[in-house]
C-alpha cells in the first residue's frame, strides 16, 4: 500500500513538473460513465477468465473442485493483495506515465511503450529472467494484454477500464481458480492431468489473445454509440461536458 501512495505523490510531481496539471488527468474521478466502464472491464475479464480456466480442464481427465484449504480469511487476504497489485501495476504503466508519454510520442507509440514495458516488468514479477522460452511466452501474454489496456486508458481517459480489465482477470486467475503459488482460491483441479499437443496450444493462444480481442471489440462498440474522451499529442484530455450524465 506505501507503494501506492508513493506513485500517487510521484505521479502529481511529474504531471504538475511537465504540464502543470494534476491527477484529475489521468481520470481519478469517479462518474457515472466511468463506473460502467469499471464494471463493463470486470464482466469481460471475469468471462473470459472463467472460459479459459475451463478450457484448460477440458478434454483431460479434470475438474474444478471448492478447494478445502480456503477460508474467509485467506479468500479476504487474497482478494485485498490481488487488488494493491492491480492498482499499484495501473499507477505504474497506465497512468501519469502513459500521459505524459501520450503526450511526448502521440498514442500509437506510447501504448507500444507501454505494452513492452509491462511485458518486462513480468520478468520480474514472474521470476523468469535467464529462461529464454519462458521469458518469450511471459512478454506474449503480458505486453499484449497490456497494450489493449493502454489503449483502453487513453481511449477512455481514466483508469477505470483499464482496471476493471485488469482486476477481473486477476482476482478470477488467483483468486477463484487458485493459480497462486499458494493454491489457496475458491476453487482447485481435482488433479495434475494437463491439456498435451496441439490443444495445449491452442488454449495458450486463447489465453493471450482472447482478453486484449474483447477488449478491443468493446472500445470499438463504444466509438459508435457515444463519441470517447482520447489523450493526444498535440492537446491534453478535456473531459466531455456529459460525462457525468452518460
Amino acid at each position: 500500500m506505501a507503494g501506492i501512495i508513493v506513485e500517487l505523490i510521484l505521479s502529481w510531481l511529474l504531471l504538475c513538473f511537465f504540464y502543470k496539471k494534476h491527477l484529475s488527468v489521468v481520470g481519478f474521478k469517479p462518474t457515472r460513465r466511468r463506473l460502467y466502464h469499471l464494471c463493463a472491464g470486470l464482466l469481460i475479464a471475469a468471462s473470459c477468465c472463467t472460459l479459459y480456466q475451463l478450457l484448460t480442464t477440458a478434454w483431460t481427465d479434470n475438474y474444478w473442485v471448492l478447494n478445502q484449504q480456503a477460508t474467509g480469511k485467506t479468500t479476504g487476504q487474497n482478494l485485498w493483495w490481488t487488488m494493491v497489485s492491480v492498482l499499484y501495476e495501473e499507477f505504474l504503466f497506465r497512468g501519469a506515465l502513459l500521459y505524459i508519454a501520450i503526450r511526448k510520442l502521440g498514442m500509437v507509440k506510447a501504448c507500444m511503450l507501454s505494452a513492452i514495458a509491462f511485458g518486462v516488468y513480468h520478468w520480474f514479477t514472474f521470476s523468469v529472467l535467464g529462461n529464454p522460452f519462458m521469458m518469450l511466452v511471459t512478454f506474449l501474454m503480458t505486453a499484449v494484454v497490456g497494450l489493449s489496456w493502454a489503449v483502453a486508458f487513453a481511449k477512455t481517459g481514466a483508469l477505470y477500464l483499464s482496471t476493471g480489465l485488469h482486476a477481473g482477470w486477476n482476482i478470477f486467475f488467483t483468486v477463484v481458480f487458485s493459480n497462486d503459488p499458494f493454491h489457496q482460491g475458491i476453487f482447485e483441479r481435482a488433479n495434475d492431468h494437463q491439456l498435451q499437443g496441439g490443444l495445449s496450444w491452442w488454449v495458450f493462444l486463447f489465453q493471450v489473445m482472447a482478453l486484449p480481442a474483447l477488449t478491443f471489440l468493446y472500445l470499438g462498440w463504444l466509438s459508435k454509440k457515444q463519441r470517447l474522451p482520447v489523450y493526444t499529442k498535440q492537446e491534453p484530455y478535456i473531459p466531455l461536458e456529459d460525462e457525468d450524465h452518460g
